[in-house]
């Protein structure tokens, strides 16, 4: 046949000719071939030194309250933004115990960085990385970082580094546990949005789990039996959030196992201890009235269902939240600076590592060192804001003086040095009542308030506080639709 021929002919031409068309069509395929290329040498990943005619880069490390603070205040004409973080969120922490019992929907306590500052996401030099700073070199200016990898399905944690003309260290801290044996395994921290989410998932199975018929009248009160360790304002409000969640809501919804359901409060020393004594003496009284149980002692071990005090006492749990101050983390601990008392990074009155050019420490990762006379400032979100706001306004003052690239700020006057006040402190206690003390010190004169005013004075000073609009809609919406319906009690 007539293309039979045809076809005949095609593959007598293809095999006459030359080997050098051969070898072309095969040259051509091995580039789509690994098994036969020569092994490519490894090229540098990350982001190299900036050059004179580009913005100078600051290099963040953290995403928490003096981290955020800082990134907003920073000027995006002066300086290219890099923020390097396990999350990339902000965390309005003095709410988050109410995310615990569903008075508050978690998306209300987190901010998104790209909104505090938007030219993360927008500018060409400016980025966010989720990842963990592993080291830093300040010989070289450079970060090291690993990406953050979760669960057995991710893939392998990249590594790079970042080249920085100006860092600032501002990782937070962790969760003392004090060595105690136990506590990592068994109790639930509440600093993250994870952990109130955990601690709402275990609370809810709880409940469910003392409702199966069959169980004994001893595992359901250990189901039900929630213990918070530390009597500081985080333990303080989870627990009145907690006795509020049991008195509105599980007594209308879990009528089987009301009055199996409990709070204990332990506390080594005295609750609240930064507050003035007639406002502790009104939370004790406010806390037992609502049902909590306060124990003062020490814990000694933490077990799969009990805690071991100093005195030999058991308490059976069935959830267990420690919230008893926070210490250096491993990070902080690992770099090779000078360290402030109690293994911060010792900083000077300007915020500088004074032993590292270009290098700044903010937060609660950060104190001051012995020889500029002041105290190690204590680990509170208004420190670190306004440490934030102030660094931001230095770094932006040496951006315009010429001084933003690496090594080009020695010999600029740096101004006034970082003075911190005291505004007073707040913390509600449940029941629609809440404890505002106003005074700069413990010893200091000043108003202290208690009751009905004082909570809606805790509330409007937070709402106000909130990073956005956006999220100061959504706390008011969930506030007003929590006293309507009641919390959300759904286990997702």
């Amino acid at each position: 046949m007539f293309w039979c021929r045809n076809f005949i002919k095609i593959s007598t031409a293809t095999k006459a000719k030359s080997p050098i068309t051969t070898n072309l069509v095969l040259t051509s395929l091995s580039h789509f071939s690994t098994a036969n290329q020569p092994p490519v040498a490894a090229q540098p990943s990350g982001l190299g030194p900036t050059k004179a005619d580009e913005k100078p880069r600051v290099v963040v490390l953290g995403s928490g309250w003096a981290g955020s603070r800082l990134m907003k205040g920073l000027d995006p004409k002066l300086y290219d933004i890099v923020c390097v973080s396990p999350r990339n969120h902000m965390v309005f922490t003095p709410l988050l115990a109410s995310t615990c019992v569903g008075t508050l929907e978690f998306r209300s306590v987190a901010e998104p960085i790209s909104r505090i500052q938007p030219s993360i996401s927008s500018a060409p030099g400016s980025y966010f990385f989720l990842a963990n700073c592993t080291a830093v070199n300040t010989e070289t200016h450079e970060v090291h970082c690993e990406t953050v990898t979760e669960g057995d399905q991710t893939s392998e944690a990249w590594k790079y580094k970042i080249s920085y003309d100006k860092l600032v260290i501002a990782s937070g801290a962790q969760a003392s546990t004090f060595g105690i044996h136990g506590v990592k395994e068994h109790a639930v921290f509440l600093r993250e949005v994870h952990h109130a989410q955990a601690i709402r998932r275990k609370l809810l199975l709880n409940l469910m789990l003392s409702d199966v018929p069959g169980i004994s009248e001893e595992e359901k009160r250990r189901l039900l039996h929630c213990v918070v360790v530390g009597g500081g304002p985080t333990g303080v409000e989870f627990s009145g959030e907690l006795s509020d969640f049991i008195r509105s809501d599980v007594h209308q919804r879990y009528t089987h196992v009301k009055d199996y359901i409990h709070v204990t409060l332990i506390e080594a020393n005295d609750i609240l201890s930064s507050f003035d004594d007639r406002l502790r003496h009104y939370a004790i009284k406010q806390l037992t009235k609502s049902g909590v149980r306060l124990v003062r002692g020490t814990v000694k071990d933490v077990r799969p269902e009990n805690v071991i005090l100093s005195d030999g006492s058991e308490v059976p749990y069935g959830l267990l939240v420690w919230s008893t101050g926070v210490g250096p983390s491993p990070f902080v601990n690992s770099l090779r600076l000078p360290k402030s008392p109690g293994g911060r990074i010792g900083i000077d009155e300007w915020l500088r590592v004074p032993t590292a050019q270009d290098v700044f420490s903010i937060g609660d990762c950060s104190g001051f060192l012995e020889s500029t006379g002041k105290p190690v400032l204590p680990a509170l979100a208004q420190v670190a804001e306004r440490q934030g706001k102030y660094l931001a306004d230095l770094l932006n003052k040496i951006g315009k003086e010429g001084g933003g690239h690496a090594n080009r700020a020695k010999a600029l006057d740096f101004g006034d040095p970082f003075e911190y006040k005291h505004l007073g402190s707040m913390a509600t206690v449940g029941r629609f009542k809440a404890l505002v003390d106003l005074r700069q010190s413990k010893e200091a004169k000043g108003v202290s308030l208690a009751g009905f005013f004082s909570w809606f004075i805790w509330r409007s000073a937070y709402l106000t506080r909130v990073v956005s609009w956006r999220n100061r809609f959504y706390v008011v919406i969930n506030w007003l639709t929590t006293s309507v319906f009641g919390r959300d009690i759904s286990r997702l």
